[in-house]
């Protein structure tokens, strides 16, 4: 792993130590490191297993945002086949923040749309880091109403860190169009799954994750606003941003106990950019239960189910 986290400087000085010396012994045939080389290994992996066994939110916060996480695009090649990406909201313009197409699971027909935040400067640039304009949530409706139309199950794929805020954005009606993506949701007739996969920032992730069933990654993290935002209007110092994200709750722990998700997905040790194979593979696993889960029930049934689950958010464990 190429970045490190800042709390997680003292396992980059260990692994560090291991690769130098083996590095070493490949310039050097003579040189016989791999006792001293695994023993680092063995430190290092205990050190991984301390470091995450109670991370704080902030810390979560941290690892959510970890560029080196699997993200949508990652996801959409590895699970489904025969993806088909759909563009444009025919309108406006395309908003390449927002990835969305006709694609199998598992040889089952869906409609998968999800927040692309690039892996690179120039991919994040082109992606707006993740973060959608109007044209990218009404590209989804549209996309949202041809599911239906074509019974075609629903998954999407959360990671943002809200909607773009920009100026140009709000001139063509951002929070309307966040709101109608909403909406939308709550209308189809067909399963509709979501997965935080990183950020799920504010409205923006809202907008795609109003769901029969939201199932979290075992680090993401999910809230109204950003603990920096949250710090910044509450104390008016961004600094406070570690008891910000205690505040908000915003963990997958303290989202099940809400009832705000419905499961989590458990990552590699170290997160999911340790092992993204693993992590990716988790969530194909979960989507297709969930899948199977919701095939079961009828149009009705998920409409109001659905309903019901959102007017619930909230009343479940209040006293905690």
């Amino acid at each position: 792993m190429n970045n490190y986290l800042e709390f997680e400087k003292p396992l980059a000085e260990i692994e560090g130590k291991a690769e130098e010396l083996r590095a070493l012994a490949r310039t050097n045939a003579e040189m016989d490191v791999e006792k001293e080389a695994a023993a680092l290994d063995k430190k290092a992996a205990v050190l991984l297993k301390d470091i995450y066994k109670d991370l704080s939110a902030w810390r979560k916060c941290q690892v959510a945002r970890h560029p080196d996480r699997p993200h949508c695009r990652d996801y959409i090649e590895a699970l489904f086949t025969e993806y088909t990406p759909l563009a444009g909201d025919r309108n406006f313009a395309d908003d390449h923040s927002i990835m969305g197409g006709i694609a199998r699971l598992g040889g089952v027909p869906v409609m998968v749309i999800g927040h692309e935040k690039g892996h690179d400067t120039k991919t994040r640039i082109e992606r707006n880091f993740g973060m959608a304009r109007p044209e990218g949530y009404r590209k989804a409706i549209r996309l949202l109403d041809l599911a239906d139309r074509f019974g075609l199950p629903i998954i999407t794929l959360v990671d943002t860190p809200g909607a773009y805020p920009g100026k140009g954005a709000e001139e063509r009606g951002q929070a309307e169009a966040i709101a109608r993506t909403t909406e939308k949701c709550l209308q189809v007739k067909v399963p509709v799954i979501a997965v935080i996969i990183g950020e799920g920032g504010s409205g923006g992730a809202v907008a795609f994750a109003t769901a029969n069933k939201v199932a979290m990654l075992e680090h993401s993290v999910y809230s109204v606003i950003s603990p920096e935002g949250c710090a910044s209007i509450l104390w008016k110092d961004s600094e406070k941003m570690r008891e910000a994200a205690e505040a908000l709750r915003l963990t997958a722990q303290d989202l099940i106990k809400l009832g705000v998700a419905d499961r989590v997905i458990a990552e590699p040790l170290g997160g999911a950019q340790r092992d993204r194979k693993a992590t990716i593979t988790a969530v194909g696993k979960a989507l297709t239960v969930m899948l199977n889960d919701l095939a079961k029930k009828k149009p009705d049934q998920l409409l109001k189910s659905r309903r019901e689950k959102y007017l619930d958010i909230g009343s479940k464990g209040l006293a905690a």
